[in-house]
């Protein structure tokens, strides 16, 4: 009994012992860890930094809607939509954001700060220009606006790049999952500000009915007003990032890796080497073919709406009831296209879709005969967002089946050269046709001179002849309305017979989808 009692503390105390080290343990693992926390300054810089890169895309989605209203030609559309290009023909120059850079300034800011700087500039010169180039005495200057904006999309598809690359040494590596949700959500609150706010601000009816008392000519907030402030945004926070970020700076319980940097021609090689491959080919051409049977639907029904009267504020407000069905979705749906055969969402969403830019076709022919003298009715607007929900399913259906295909058949030991290659051929799928579809509306349209004896409008200069003869054009047949049934019925061909060959190539073997560079 002795023994027992003078042994009896032992057992405590190297339980107190056990308790000490696994907090030690613990607290170390507290300081290896941060947690959100720890790197909550980095994650909303990231955050804002994405918010930025959605504003000139913003900015750019408002401008075809003040174009419409301006009845610029839809040859003018086609070639201002080349504007939405640069985000789908980034693959093609990020191989050198990634591998020419100043080591000590910093990889990723050797890229940021610059086009951060030119974007900010860009902005300043459309601020004291953008009103000349809307309202010159032949109308808008679509060519010079075209410029300038693909340069802002240019250079913010360059700096989407460079954030992208920073996002993942920027976080630890716990953390790094939060750079796809400060990109998804800072883009999107971005676009929201350019374009959804924007036109809302700058609409001088929307502002009279609803933010005023008294009632003005203009909009609360202008064009130039807007370009400038954000011009100065750019410039003073780009600032800030040069001097007070470190880029390679090490933070609590973080180490400081380097990158490996893959060669620019090593990286063009293998690129080529992917598209090479049989099933690579015959995927990506479907993919680039896949969409002209919505390119009507997708291109043209919102100007055809703005063109019929709708204004382009409400238009653009439609969009914010749609934000949370935009991020339901992509769960709901991932729920079917997690199996072996993503593809076959594809494929049953396809003629829904179809369906549903007919139905785009009878609300443009129907708009005009609701319009009252106070604009257009509630249920009118309700129809309208009941239309476009259901076009977001049938849309994103078809997305999220891609996206699985694509992480399903993509070679793991280059699997971030490979997505990004097939994401690239699925957003060019979209943005050919779309400027085809745009570029074709005035060629398919018939008008005629009424009012004025031998006079026609089968051109501009003839148009403007009628109408110095007292006469007035009208259209007999619009172009809208011809390309909805052509494009319906090319998508119908399309799903009969090559959307079977889209099925087909999820039977193929994963050694199929395998870069020869690594067998």
């Amino acid at each position: 009994m002795d023994r027992g009692e003078t042994s009896s503390p032992e057992p405590d105390m190297e339980e107190e012992a056990d308790r000490l080290i696994r907090n030690s343990e613990a607290r170390r693992r507290h300081r290896v860890r941060p947690g959100i926390h720890g790197e909550l300054g980095n994650i909303l810089l990231l955050l804002f930094l994405y918010v930025l890169q959605g504003i000139p895309l913003g900015l750019a989605g408002s401008v075809p809607l003040i174009l419409q209203s301006k009845s610029v030609s839809y040859k003018d559309q086609a070639f201002f939509s080349f504007v939405f290009w640069p985000f789908s023909l980034k693959l093609f120059w990020a191989p050198l954001v990634d591998a020419l850079y100043v080591s000590r300034f910093g990889r990723r800011k050797s890229w940021l700060v610059p086009t951060q700087y030119l974007l900010g500039l860009f902005m300043l010169y459309l601020s004291a220009t953008v009103n000349s180039l809307l309202q010159s005495e032949k109308g808008p200057n679509v060519v010079m606006l075209t410029a300038v904006f693909f340069m802002l999309a240019f250079l913010a598809a360059t700096q989407d790049i460079a954030v992208d690359g920073w996002a993942l040494t920027m976080l630890s590596r716990e953390n790094v999952g939060y750079a796809s949700t400060c990109n998804s959500v800072g883009q999107t609150a971005g676009y929201f500000l350019g374009n959804v706010l924007f036109l809302a601000l700058e609409s001088p009816e929307f502002c009279n009915k609803y933010l005023r008392l008294v009632p003005k000519d203009t909009g609360i907030v202008t064009l130039p007003d807007f370009l400038f402030f954000w011009g100065v945004m750019f410039l003073v926070s780009t600032t800030l990032v040069a001097i007070l970020k470190r880029e390679n700076d090490q933070g609590r319980g973080r180490r400081n890796v380097p990158e490996e940097t893959q060669g620019v021609m090593e990286t063009y090689k293998l690129l080529f080497s992917i598209v090479k491959m049989p099933t690579v080919f015959t995927f990506c051409s479907l993919l680039l073919t896949a969409k002209i049977g919505f390119s009507a639907a997708d291109a043209v029904t919102g100007l055809k709406l703005v063109e019929a009267g709708v204004p382009k504020e409400q238009l653009a407000l439609l969009a914010v009831p749609m934000v949370p069905l935009q991020i339901l979705l992509p769960v709901v749906i991932s729920r079917y296209t997690a199996g072996p055969r993503p593809l076959d969402v594809f494929y049953k969403a396809f003629p829904f879709r179809l369906l549903i830019g007919l139905e785009y076709a009878l609300l443009v022919w129907w708009t005009p005969s609701v319009k009252q003298e106070g604009g257009y009715p509630f249920y009118y607007y309700a129809i309208v967002l009941v239309s476009y929900a259901l076009h977001q399913v049938a849309l994103y259906s078809m997305y999220v089946a891609c996206m699985a295909f694509h992480a399903k058949v993509s070679d793991p030991l280059i699997g971030g050269t490979y997505m990004t290659l097939l994401n690239t051929v699925t957003n060019l799928g979209g943005n050919w046709p779309s400027t085809v579809a745009l570029w074709m509306v005035d060629p398919l349209t018939s008008k005629e001179c009424q009012g004025a004896v031998g006079q026609s409008c089968s051109s501009s200069l003839e148009a403007g002849l009628c109408v110095k003869e007292g006469g007035v054009c009208v259209t007999t047949l619009d172009g809208y309305y011809v390309e909805s049934v052509v494009c319906v019925v090319i998508g119908l061909l399309w799903w009969v017979w090559l959307g079977k060959k889209m099925r087909q190539l999820q039977e193929q073997s994963p050694a199929a989808w395998r870069c020869r560079v690594n067998q």
